[in-house]
């Protein structure tokens, strides 16, 4: 808590996400804001062994805290991961980085901060949850108590907020968006079902269909330049992924009385056409309240998921 000898410019939460191909860490003030030169990035990734992982969130950690501005103080530590996870034992399995199944995240960076000397609570939730803290707090959906936030990237994870507060669920995968099934649309085979939208809209399986029907490329930035310079495989692609998460969203606005969902990541910036096709298939369907719901990029920079680990140190009383 705030002090007068400790004013709420000097205390700093230690953010750490974890996904699919990095994990990131950085230390964020009060308002949002990455302390310069505190943020520090390391690989992850489907190879990555639990030495190797083990390392890179250490090191991650470590390299943040070292950065933190003289006379400030970390009151917590702050964890969005790739899910599943389970909140309550801290344990984190996410799909992409099949070396770590129910591996005790939360102990682990527990330890790192006591090594640095920390006694501070460190929590852990769904990176999901975190980037919709983050757009609740500082983006693209201040003010709006009926909120979804996606992350569309190597995966696709998402976060509730329903008036005004944070819905985790018992196991805290509440708002796991990428994982509902979205009618007969067929993705990879890669895990769980390939009906699910991940298997099928996701940036690596959108270029993996793309290749099916004769794309050359093998990235999701080479997929966007095609979709720009017009190639029809690529523009179908895009659209195929967008009606995918538009059906998605639309069940889940159905469901939940959703006001706005602010979608990020890599793959969402593919163009701005990938939220033109999402907002077709809300505007054709037959609720009123389903066609209320606004779809929009999300309001923050490639920060946005630290600044939601951030959030849930400074922004805890969200939670449930």
């Amino acid at each position: 808590m705030p002090t007068d000898l400790q004013p709420s410019s000097a205390l700093f939460a230690l953010a750490v996400d974890f996904g699919g191909t990095k994990v990131e860490a950085a230390l964020v003030d009060t308002d949002g804001r990455l302390v310069e030169g505190s943020r520090h990035r390391r690989p992850t990734g489907r190879n990555a062994t639990v030495p190797e992982l083990e390392e890179s969130v250490g090191g991650v950690v470590r390299a943040a805290f070292a950065a933190l501005p003289e006379g400030g103080r970390i009151v917590g530590v702050g964890i969005g991961s790739a899910g599943p996870i389970d909140r309550q034992r801290g344990l984190v399995s996410p799909l992409n980085v099949p070396h770590w199944r129910d591996y005790p995240m939360r102990d682990f960076v527990s330890r790192v901060a006591t090594e640095l000397g920390l006694s501070v609570p460190v929590t852990l939730e769904m990176d999901g949850v975190a980037i919709t803290m983050a757009e609740h707090w500082v983006g693209a959906a201040q003010g709006v108590e009926n909120v979804m936030g996606m992350v569309i990237s190597t995966g696709i994870g998402g976060g509730l907020i329903v008036g005004g507060r944070v819905i985790t669920g018992p196991t805290g995968n509440a708002g796991h968006i990428g994982h509902v099934e979205v009618g007969d649309i067929r993705g990879e085979d890669t895990f769980g079902s390939p009906f699910a939208l991940e298997a099928m809209a996701s940036g690596p399986h959108t270029v993996a269909w793309a290749r099916r029907e004769g794309f050359e490329g093998s990235t999701g930035e080479e997929l966007a330049a095609a979709y720009a310079a017009g190639d029809p495989v690529a523009r179908e692609a895009i659209a195929r992924t967008g009606r995918a998460v538009g059906h998605a969203i639309a069940s889940a606005t159905a469901l939940l009385d959703l006001e706005l969902v602010a979608i990020g990541g890599g793959f969402s910036h593919s163009t701005p056409d990938l939220f033109d096709h999402m907002r077709a298939v809300i505007a054709e369907h037959y609720f009123p309240f389903v066609r209320k719901v606004r779809i929009v990029p999300s309001g923050l920079s490639s920060e946005g998921p630290l600044i939601g680990a951030a959030a849930l140190i400074h922004r805890a009383h969200l939670l449930p």
